[in-house]
């Protein structure tokens, strides 16, 4: 909730013609809930560190993970009065909450928001992509490249010598992950499983795992 996070207020003054505008730098802690579906739409967040996710709750209970925000990702836009789904940090994260009308009155701070939702909807095409071609190996083989900084992408360096590993966070529980994939969490843990019976991964923790082949697990993504 709101009232556990540590509150600091700022004031930052924009160039030109644009008016001092109030922005709050927040510190959440791990699992805790920013906002809630339908609650007025006041603000518009950015990550300055940290992991936030975005879901939907369907009426039977059923949830849809729709979006990973990380540092320098933006959310809470909102083209209705309310939020349009739950925000909630799966790491500890701090946030700058824009002001709605702050936003409209400065035209610098507008135009760095939609920077960032710019490259949001390039990643969200990504996603679609993933839920409605991919299957569930290639499907997770993405999600676990996204991890990677620098690989698989644009410009990707390639091979790193003959010790190509890395080691990486995943920031989610396999029912996270379930959910953010559309897959089940045994589809989840069983392809998990059979990814490291073939040596292509460790998983050291259960958050934590190393992927020991980076490009053949690239190559699993089903993009090249």
């Amino acid at each position: 909730m709101l009232t556990s996070s540590v509150f600091c207020e700022m004031q930052i003054a924009s160039r030109g013609r644009d008016s001092i505008a109030s922005v709050a730098s927040r510190r959440f802690a791990p699992r805790t809930q920013i906002f809630r579906e339908s609650e007025p739409a006041r603000h518009v967040y950015e990550v300055v560190d940290g992991l936030v996710m975005l879901y939907k709750l369907l009426p039977d209970g059923r949830r849809q993970i729709v979006e990973l925000i990380s540092a320098g990702g933006v959310f809470g836009v909102s083209s209705v009065p309310v939020y349009d789904c739950f925000a909630e940090t799966l790491a500890a994260s701090q946030v700058i909450a824009h002001d709605r009308a702050s936003i409209e009155q400065s035209p610098e701070l507008c135009r760095h928001i939609s920077e960032c939702v710019k490259r949001q909807y390039c990643s969200s095409r990504a996603h679609a992509l993933v839920l409605g071609r991919k299957t569930a190996t290639e499907r997770i083989a993405t999600f676990m490249m996204q991890c990677i900084p620098g690989r698989g992408g644009y410009n990707c360096p390639g091979p790193r010598g003959r010790n190509d590993s890395a080691r990486i966070r995943l920031g989610l529980t396999r029912q996270e992950i379930a959910d953010y994939l559309c897959l089940t969490i045994e589809t989840v843990s069983r392809t998990l499983t059979a990814l490291r019976r073939r040596g292509l991964i460790k998983i050291d923790k259960r958050e934590q795992l190393r992927v020991n082949d980076v490009c053949r697990v690239c190559r699993m993504t089903g993009d090249h």
